[in-house]
């Protein structure tokens, strides 16, 4: 009997040196069985890992070891997002190379993932910023391009001050940088682009396709493809107030209906209109530069004040020659959305209303609710949004806002304006091209040589990869690439002259957009993908199960979906555009915050500084080192800058491996927040020896017993209980319900627990029963407590690891429950319920019906009138 602790200390190591010998979780592409591709989004090389990591890589490490003993040939790779601007800032305060710097946490982070216990394919590892690896990216590159999918052009770009690079739009949260958090401003710039535009409607199309995805996230994708119906209109100039040479001004709409309500028109400071307006109008030209400078992002602007400048053009609306608007330019309007151009109707939008009340413009109400009196139906300080009757509106007065659309763009669409319609029906999107150009020096070099005769002339496939320096100055502000003294200097490959490499690097999410694909066959030296392995009959894609955060949810989720089909289009992958079949977003790891004094400007304390003691319900948290009182804060995540971070190593010297995966997956359910708790880990841990403890006593009890499974007697509870558990954990584990499989095999330990402690004095069916179900269980824990599964097993004599054992089956018969719970209904209303054996016959539920306490007091000592039965569906009691 295994009587001492059980030490993770001695036992983890151990397996894990036995798993890597035996290359257990090598996978082979042409191994035997259905394949099952399980992928946690990979990490940045920051330098450690965090708790957030221990609970993603800890789910996808179930499935993957659910699946692989459940006979599926299963692909669990791991690999590092390894370029990125947190290099080049290290490197610059270090004076490290920022290849060195990444390496070098590379080494240090994925010996703390070994230690987890996690079954990865670590001979497929890779990383972003390997050569091996982003040659093939900028072949990618160059085949996009041929085919029509890259473009490089001048536009209006997000630019960090701070990082001194321009950023996507995807990348500027609030106004601000997604890295830098400093306030983004708007240049004109050439840059590199990835037109996914192209592909907005089958992006948005291809969302029904996913029906493993959370609703949220594909709501956020299609928020963010945003397709919207609309009217093209083409309002034509007054003439006395146009510019020389200016005659119309053309601007889409979703709410064509709302037209009689048009108080004015806005268009973008950057506007051809704008600009020939300000030539000469000095005042204008300021106010136009002035936005200029603080204009950033859409969202930023959702929330800016809105400001205006009346340009003294007007427009003369299509449905009335003798009714003009003024045309302002407003800072709310961007150029690169529809066609730079709004008109404002204040009463149906709110941004047009306090835009308008703020300088002075009409406001007419031509929407109003159904049943309300349009005599005095008046709109002030907020906008009417909903739905109901036209009114102020001419031939469309008494028509719903949708029927007054199609009449308004009938109607202009028979009118013409020089030689084209007036009105046009459209489709925009909200969507725009993907920015690729970054002005760093850390990140995969863009293939192409500038040649002042021949333009922008593709790197030869025969000079791939473009290798970054390996000696960078980061003194200069700027680009490094574009500051160093011979790197840029190259002939052209076409004329022979010299000519200049391009600078700047692709974003960073560039790599992470196809790596999943190059798993898949990482060690093809002259493809990114090996077309036989990557998808297909015989192929790893897609992706069967995906795992990491919501807050992917629209960069790394939108442009792997659009890198899937660009690599289909340019022959990278054969039939797949649909990367990841099943996608789940977990929750964070949180954890209690705490002060040094109280107050804003107390000092943040990291949880193993201090101690808490419980007392009266209430809980008090001291400093270790002096015994000073720490002000316990809120809830939040674990972050650096407020300290409430907990250590993995840290867990796993003191507890394991084993109970911090456990943990992790018995706090809460798996897309919710997990709180990190001392008591909730020692809980865990209190288990983990629990179990040690039963198959300590398990092991010489049932030593030599065959397993077998019983459904008469005493044994046949055993069973049970043991089928029903193996039935619902694989469940659960296929829905990702981790904490629910938890909780059942908690009760099977519970079950197990006095069943083992008496084994020497059970039948032989009993301890039949009962090695099959520790055997079960042992096979069931494997999964999530592997090391500890490991020690259990040989504890009992099982042959070889069960890392190789096959998931335990379940009969049938024995998971059928034996009792029922019917509904009992008195006079047709439910007053109770009544437990009683499936197989009970009617009279047998009747009686037991009728001696029912509830059923009694209603009866008052007579007769029931009837008593209606449905078999093992309802019993009424008639009075």
């Amino acid at each position: 009997m295994a009587t001492e602790r059980y030490n993770p200390r001695a036992s983890e190591p151990k397996w894990q040196k036995a798993w890597d010998e035996a290359q257990l979780f090598a996978t082979k592409n042409d191994a035997p069985g259905d394949k099952y591709y399980v992928l946690e989004m990979f990490p940045y090389p920051s330098g450690r890992i965090h708790m957030g990591h221990v609970r993603n890589y800890t789910m996808g490490d179930v499935v993957a070891r659910y699946k692989r003993a459940k006979g599926f040939n299963v692909l669990h790779p791991m690999g590092w997002d390894a370029f990125g601007l947190p290099a080049e800032n290290a490197a610059r305060d270090n004076k490290v190379n920022p290849r060195d710097w990444t390496y070098a946490n590379i080494a240090t982070m994925k010996g703390q993932l070994k230690t987890m216990g996690l079954s990865l394919d670590w001979a497929r590892e890779f990383a972003t910023c390997d050569p091996s690896y982003y040659r093939h990216q900028q072949k990618m590159f160059l085949d996009f391009w041929k085919s029509g999918l890259v473009e490089r052009k001048t536009a209006k770009v997000n630019w960090d001050p701070v990082d001194m690079t321009v950023l996507a739009n995807e990348q500027v949260i609030d106004g601000r940088g997604w890295r830098s958090g400093a306030p983004v401003e708007m240049r004109d710039l050439t840059q590199w682009f990835f037109k996914i535009t192209t592909m907005a409607q089958d992006l948005l199309d291809g969302l029904d396709t996913l029906d493993r995805w959370p609703e949220k996230v594909k709501l956020m994708q299609s928020n963010w493809i945003g397709r919207s119906e609309g009217l093209q209109i083409r309002w034509k100039l007054d003439p006395a107030t146009a510019p020389d040479g200016e005659t119309e001004l053309e601007v889409y709409t979703t709410r064509p209906d709302t037209i009689f309500g048009a108080s004015f028109m806005a268009i973008a400071a950057d506007h051809p209109l704008a600009r020939k307006a300000a030539q000469n109008n000095p005042e204008l030209a300021a106010f136009i530069e002035e936005v200029r400078r603080t204009g950033t992002s859409a969202a930023a602007l959702e929330t800016a004040e809105k400001k205006g400048f009346d340009t003294g053009i007007r427009v003369v609306h299509p449905f009335d020659e003798n009714w003009t608007l003024p045309v302002h330019v407003a800072n709310f309007v961007l150029m690169d959305y529809g066609t730079g151009a709004i008109f404002g109707c204040p009463s149906g939008d709110q941004r047009d209303l306090d835009f308008a009340n703020k300088y002075g413009l009409p406001v007419v109400p031509v929407v109003m609710p159904e049943g309300a009196d349009a005599a005095t139906f008046q709109i002030t300080e907020e906008a009417y949004t909903d739905d109901g009757v036209m009114i102020n509106s001419r031939f469309l007065d008494g028509m719903k806002p949708t029927q007054a659309f199609d009449e308004v763009a009938m109607r202009l669409s028979g009118e013409t304006l020089g030689n084209r319609p007036q009105g046009e029906r459209k489709v925009q999107f909200r969507l725009r091209d993907w920015l690729i150009s970054r002005q760093r020096y850390w990140g995969c070099p863009i293939p192409v040589i500038h040649c002042d005769d021949c333009g922008a002339v593709p790197v030869p496939a025969e000079q791939l990869p473009v290798l970054l320096p390996d000696e960078v100055s980061f003194e200069k502000p700027g680009n490094p690439l574009d500051h160093h003294p011979t790197w840029k200097h190259v002939d052209c490959p076409q004329c022979g002259k010299a000519a200049r490499r391009d600078t700047d690097t692709m974003d960073t999410f560039v790599d992470s957009s196809w790596y999943f694909a190059r798993f898949t066959d990482p060690w093809n030296e002259t493809q990114p993908t090996d077309l036989a392995h990557v998808d297909g009959p015989n192929g790893w894609l897609p992706v069967n199960q995906y795992i990491g955060g919501i807050e992917h949810a629209i960069l790394h989720l939108l442009y792997s979906r659009f890198f899937a089909r660009a690599m289909k289009a340019t022959g990278h992958l054969n039939t797949v555009e649909e990367p990841f079949e099943g996608l789940f977003t977990q929750g964070m790891v949180v954890h209690e915050t705490y002060r040094l004094g109280s107050g804003a400007n107390g000092a943040w304390v990291t949880p193993a500084e201090i101690r808490i003691e419980e007392s009266d319900g209430k809980r008090r948290a001291t400093l270790l080192s002096s015994g000073e009182d720490v002000e316990i804060g809120s809830i939040e995540k674990m972050s650096k800058s407020k300290k409430n971070v907990v250590d993995p190593d840290d867990i796993i010297a003191s507890y394991g491996a084993d109970t911090a995966r456990w943990f992790m997956l018995s706090d809460s359910p798996p897309e919710r927040d997990v709180i990190w708790t001392e008591a909730g880990v020692e809980g865990a841990h209190r288990f983990v020896q629990r179990v040690w403890r039963l198959i300590g006593e398990a092991g010489p009890a049932l030593t030599g017993v065959a397993p077998a499974a019983s459904g008469d007697g005493e044994a046949a509870a055993i069973s049970r209980i043991a089928h029903k558990t193996i039935k619902a954990v694989g469940e659960d584990i296929e829905r990702l319900g981790f904490n629910k499989a938890v909780a059942r095999l908690y009760e099977l330990v519970n079950a197990l627990s006095p069943q083992v402690a008496n084994a020497g004095s059970a039948d032989a069916a009993s301890r039949a029963a009962m090695r099959e179900a520790v055997e079960a269980l042992i096979k069931m824990i494997a999964p999530m407590m592997p090391h500890l599964a490991e020690e259990c097993w040989q504890v009992i004599g099982g042959a070889g690891m069960v890392a190789n054992q096959p998931w335990p089956g379940f009969d049938a018969a024995l998971v059928v429950d034996d009792e029922i719970v019917l509904p009992v209904q008195i006079n047709g209303k439910k007053r109770g319920d009544l437990t009683i054996a499936r197989n009970a016959d009617q009279s047998s539920v009747q009686a037991a019906a009728l001696a029912l306490d509830f059923v009694q007091k209603a009866l008052e000592g007579q007769s029931p009138r009837k008593v209606i039965i449905v078999p093992q569906r309802i019993v009424n009691v008639v009075i």
